[in-house]
């Protein structure tokens, strides 16, 4: 029987709560915690997400899955993005914060007091989430290995200076949110503050100055995150290892939502048992 929190809104560093869900086997032994970081646009519900929860706990790990405090769900509905001036005023700044605030209050919390090893703390991120999860490695040295899915290499390459400069002159640009229709606010400010902390926030810094084990796995066929950027990960990182699942895309043809019946897909299920097996050892 798995023990579940779901939908726990903590306090963040930046005026919105983070909602957290946490699944573990209740058995007084002290388990290893992955936490998993949502990509841009996502959320801690997305597809597959809840089934992966799950599996991972069944296998003994303690599974912690949130939503980025300004990714525009809210406390009230975790799953929609309705609050899109959050979406909007969101950057790396307060992501990297928010996965701090997770990674503080799952070490600290007294439901989980004697089910986790607060000495092995590993993280899994999904594209945007990647990059997320790479910066904290490299700042956190609670972080004991790092797994990223169809990981981005830097956030600085994503606009050409053009773009730049309508973005600065016109203090906004839209997005389209491909699964609901959703046009969605970018405001400059994501790209101010970036500029103002890139030496927190450079990817390519970070990922040289990993040194703990690092898994990176990356579609071939990605057409939102291209291969090309897992290499650059694998380069950069002495640490660590790379597995590419051939033809497969970003979100390693996964869908939301989840089809139960349909279970994992050929190429997910390599993700998640590579993932784990790289976890265990």
């Amino acid at each position: 029987m798995l023990t579940k929190i779901r939908n726990h809104a903590i306090e963040g560093l930046h005026g919105k709560q983070i909602v957290v869900d946490v699944v573990f086997q209740e058995d007084g032994k002290r388990k290893p915690v992955v936490i998993f970081s949502h990509g841009f646009k996502g959320f801690k519900d997305w597809g597959h997400f809840n089934q992966t929860a799950d599996l991972f706990a069944e296998q003994g790990f303690v599974f912690v899955k949130f939503n980025f405090s300004h990714n525009g769900c809210t406390v009230d509905n975790p799953e929609e993005c309705t609050d899109v001036e959050a979406f909007g005023n969101n950057n790396f700044s307060i992501e990297l914060d928010d996965l701090g605030c997770v990674i503080d209050w799952i070490t600290e919390i007294e439901e989980t007091k004697t089910e986790i090893d607060a000495a092995s703390i590993n993280l899994i991120g999904h594209s945007r989430g990647g990059g997320i999860t790479i910066l904290k490695a490299a700042e956190d040295k609670r972080v004991k290995k790092l797994v990223t899915w169809a990981s981005v290499s830097d956030f600085g390459d994503k606009y050409t200076a053009e773009q730049i400069e309508y973005w600065k002159q016109n203090g906004v640009i839209e997005v389209v949110n491909g699964r609901t229709g959703q046009v969605l606010p970018l405001y400059y400010q994501l790209y101010e503050n970036y500029i103002e902390n890139i030496k927190r926030l450079s990817v390519p810094d970070a990922a040289s100055k990993i040194n703990v084990p690092y898994l990176i796995i990356h579609g071939t066929a990605d057409e939102a995150v291209e291969f090309e950027e897992a290499l650059n990960l694998s380069n950069w990182c002495a640490s660590s290892q790379l597995i590419d699942i051939q033809e497969s895309g970003h979100t390693f043809e996964a869908k939301h939502p989840f089809d139960e019946q349909e279970g994992y897909l050929e190429n997910l299920e390599m993700v998640i048992q590579e993932t784990i097996k790289f976890l265990e050892n």
